[in-house]
């Protein structure tokens, strides 16, 4: 049986785009809230800055995955889907 599997066609930029508008919206987000990324992380049980810092400027391939989104959207006070538009 053929198997026509939707993500086989999603181009790698077009997830890549959207990792890029999350983490935006996530560093925007922070500094309107006056938040350093290193408390933002230990807030979120980060012990590495590093870690963090490379996920919200997507250094090395990092970026967040769905638990630290609403990790930092409780954190933050901010509904979750707000880092989506």
């Amino acid at each position: 049986m053929k198997q026509n599997l939707y993500f086989d066609k999603i181009p790698k930029e077009e997830v890549e785009a959207f990792h890029k508008k999350v983490a935006s919206n996530i560093q925007k987000t922070r500094k309107e809230k006056g938040i350093s990324q290193h408390d933002l992380a230990l807030s979120m049980g980060i012990e590495s800055f590093a870690f963090y810092s490379n996920c919200e400027n997507l250094r090395y391939g990092k970026h967040f995955n769905i638990e630290h989104v609403f990790k930092i959207s409780r954190i933050l006070e901010v509904d979750i889907g707000e880092f989506f538009r």
